[in-house]
């Protein structure tokens, strides 16, 4: 795998680190949970034949690095640092973006805040619940598990969190005597100790704010001809499925179903590319 070319930005209150990789029109691809820009690392690699390819890792998490480790995090913040990587590497065209889970909230606020920017954004299972008619549930879950994080520590928070995530949002307490397997953030197999360090900064700042994050529906159907919602195929009785399903059906346009479920980019990282390169030329 060719090494990609790293640089860092100075943003609002934090420095980022960024890697390119190929030639070509730019294709930005923002990671979610605590995968940085290893997560995507292989996808990235895979699409450096058509494109300049720029990951990197978002703010606070892995070797971008906050001016101030307490400070909140806001959707709006994340977005606009996508927004300065475009103006950094593709100054005077418009770009294609992609997005998993967390990085796909961004990557839609992306769209709505600086559509003239974006040809194209594919986002994958943006856990945008407060679209949801079942949104106060969801909110309910979110506090249960700061709660839980507050009181009880990172792996228990965690665990109430993976459990809202399964079987549609199931948002019950999980039973005390069953040992809840937590299936962590996305990519995180490959690199448990960098996960286990950023995990706690993903469950108390970005879990929070970016599943309170409500998106402008109305915006998004003005630019619905720019925007591919995606799910796993695999997602189907799983929370993260549900938002981008109805978004789908509210804005009128096509779900797209890519290999394997929320962590797809992981299990099945080569037709997960395959098929993003052709959602890119759809």
């Amino acid at each position: 795998m060719t090494e990609p070319t790293v640089g860092t930005l100075r943003v609002n209150g934090a420095t980022l680190h960024y890697e390119v990789r190929g030639q070509g029109p730019l294709l930005l691809l923002i990671p979610g949970g605590t995968g940085g820009a290893a997560s995507l690392a292989t996808v990235a690699a895979d699409l450096a034949d058509a494109y300049t390819v720029a990951t990197y890792d978002p703010r606070g998490m892995s070797r971008s690095v906050l001016d101030d480790p307490e400070a909140e995090q806001r959707v709006e913040e994340h977005a606009e640092d996508a927004f300065r990587l475009l103006d950094v590497l593709s100054p005077d065209e418009p770009v294609r973006v992609f997005g998993a889970s967390s990085g796909a909230i961004a990557a839609l606020h992306l769209l709505v805040a600086h559509p003239e920017r974006v040809e194209r954004v594919v986002v994958h299972e943006p856990p945008v619940v407060e679209v949801l008619p079942d949104a106060a549930a969801h909110r309910a879950l979110l506090a249960r598990v700061q709660d839980t994080f507050r009181g009880q520590g990172l792996m228990p928070a965690m665990a109430v969190f993976a459990a809202g995530m399964q079987k549609d949002g199931d948002t019950t307490e999980p039973e005390a005597e069953v040992e809840v397997e937590v299936e962590l953030p996305p990519q995180a197999a490959a690199r448990a100790e960098q996960t286990m360090g950023d995990l706690p900064y993903f469950i108390g700042r970005i879990v929070p704010s970016f599943m309170s994050y409500a998106p402008d529906i109305h915006r998004l159907k003005a630019l619905s001809d720019r925007l591919v919602l995606a799910c796993g195929q695999d997602s189907r009785d799983e929370l993260p499925y549900r938002p981008a399903a109805f978004l789908a059906e509210r804005l009128g346009t096509e779900l797209l179903h890519f290999p394997g479920g929320h962590i797809g980019l992981t299990t099945h990282p080569t037709e997960f590319g395959e098929l993003l390169r052709k959602a890119f030329h759809a």
